[in-house]
């Protein structure tokens, strides 16, 4: 017997409380505060997004102090440890007790030992907002017509073609909130879990918080993206009828938060920065240890499965991060090479829960780097995107005369370049397992996609290459062919890597 729960829906027209978006009202800073000095204007205008430079230090840049949650319980991680940064080494918590804001009595002292470490970004953001600078981006209120068509959108959210982009507009920018909690929702989830209403609520715009909106590519936007095409992967039939309640959660907030405070660099950058990440993971998925720890910190800080036995909560946790993990790019060929063995072997076993898990490893990979299994429209507004953050880092290598990364020189890439070098070298290999896996009507046509989109590119590449040998005979085309050659040999991801070989995927390139 289908039971349907009827569970009551946030309105997209309401406005978020200001006690759960203010976060920061949980620890208040002045910008005359000893502790920190006054900062260096010049820093400030060099920052973009999720990394702040020393223009003084051309050897270690330090990217922002990451606030990826360093929840000192009983169970579960250690504080990460900083480096020895002035910005990264602040322990907000005492700064929170120094100022005196929020305090309270002693009695409930052990309620109150713990706050979350604020990024950098946070605090910037909050020292203009004390100063008396206005905010920067205000909130816009919409009116019915906007909500009305976000709500007759998530009706269709099952759609492959579903416009992630013009439901992140209707919704005010708040994509990610709005569609995990109507998927939770959708699912009965919420109460079949007894998650509090107030407590998802708050974790979903902390999440969504969480992603640099300055990142062109690593946003809350691709995080909604990654979750509706876990959406429709889950809804196949194959996992449809398999999935437990539990996969679901799962899943779904795995697609939420993979991604979490991704800094706008790879890892790569982190590591050849000297960056108290790099080291922390000893340069081994130090970008998806950092999202699986800061979905935990966040999980934690708000209570969201508090009322469940430790052990089962400690479980989910852990299996969250294996989740995440699997997106390291650097680890295709292991996780594709088990895949194929076992469509090889036909002894895929989904009653079986370690299968199962294995399955929603491979379904998450997918839909994090799906971009180029979707209608064209859509597909090349995310091959721009992620090129965009790639050529910005890039350029900052160059400033600081740094190792430029593989597909992040403008000057050698091509969006088109890139994108063909990552379709054919990591994206076709999965989703032609994953069709192996799945063979339905939704695998056939994300790899119709993928074909239409690579001959699109290709042929917007001889466009540009027979324009540029008229325009310069004989130079245009050769530098053409050795970018080429390089996004095959050396690529990054693109939405990911701009093309890796099939036997070789270099440490840290990721789309992810």
């Amino acid at each position: 017997m289908e039971v349907c729960y009827q569970l009551p829906v946030l309105p997209l027209d309401r406005p978020v409380p200001k006690h759960v978006l203010s976060r920061r009202g949980a620890i208040s800073f002045s910008s005359s505060s000893s502790l920190f000095g006054a900062p260096d204007p010049r820093q400030l205008s060099q920052r973009r997004g999720a990394i702040s430079y020393d223009s003084s230090d051309q050897t270690a840049l330090y990217i922002r102090m990451l606030g990826d949650v360093r929840v000192r319980s009983q169970v579960g991680f250690e504080p990460e440890r900083r480096s020895s940064h002035p910005y990264l080494c602040i322990d907000f918590r005492t700064l929170h007790t120094r100022l005196g804001w929020g305090s309270t009595p002693a009695s409930s002292g052990p309620e109150r030992r713990v706050h979350r470490l604020l990024s950098f970004q946070r605090y910037l953001h909050s020292s203009r907002l004390l100063s008396g600078l206005p905010q920067q981006i205000p909130l816009h209120i919409l009116d019915e017509d906007y909500t009305g068509q976000a709500r007759c959108m998530l009706e269709k959210v099952g759609n492959w073609n579903f416009d992630i982009f013009l439901f992140d507009r209707l919704t005010n920018g708040n994509s990610l909130i709005t569609l995990t909690s109507h998927l939770l929702n959708q699912y009965g989830l919420i109460e079949l879990f007894q998650l509090d209403m107030v407590k998802l609520w708050r974790f979903l715009v902390m999440v969504q918080e969480d992603y640099h909106s300055g990142n062109p590519y690593h946003n809350a936007v691709h995080a909604a993206d990654v979750t509706q095409a876990m959406y429709c992967y889950m809804q196949e039939p194959m996992l449809a009828k398999s999935l437990t309640s539990y996969d679901i959660i799962l899943g779904l907030l795995a697609a939420a938060t993979h991604d979490l405070d991704h800094p706008g660099v790879n890892q790569p950058f982190l590591i050849k920065t000297d960056h108290y990440l790099a080291k922390l993971y000893r340069n081994t998925s130090v970008l998806e240890n950092h999202h699986w720890k800061s979905a935990v910190g966040l999980l934690r800080e708000t209570g969201l499965f508090s009322h469940l036995p430790a052990e089962d909560s400690l479980n989910l946790e852990r299996e969250l991060g294996s989740l995440i993990l699997a997106t390291d790019i650097s680890r295709q060929n292991d996780y594709l090479s088990r895949f194929r063995m076992h469509l090889d072997q036909d002894n895929l076993c989904l009653s079986n829960a370690s299968h199962r898990h294995f399955i929603l490893q491979m379904a998450l990979k997918c839909a994090d780097i799906c971009n180029p299994c979707r209608p064209w429209e859509l597909s090349k507004q995310w091959s721009e995107k992620v090129t965009a953050e790639f050529f910005h880092q890039g350029d900052i290598e160059k400033k600081h005369k740094l190792e430029v990364s593989p597909v992040c020189d403008r000057e050698t890439n091509s969006v088109g370049n890139i994108q063909i070098g990552f379709m054919t070298y990591v994206a076709e290999p999965l989703f032609a397992e994953w069709g192996r896996f799945s063979d339905t009507r939704l695998s056939q046509t994300m790899l119709g996609h993928m074909g239409l989109n690579k001959a699109s590119w290709g042929g917007l590449q001889r466009e540009q290459t027979a324009a540029s040998e008229e325009a310069e005979p004989g130079v245009a085309g050769t530098a053409t062919e050795d970018a080429a050659v390089a996004a095959r040999g050396n690529g990054d991801t693109a939405a990911g890597a701009g093309g890796t070989s099939s036997k070789e995927i270099p440490q840290g390139s990721r789309e992810s």
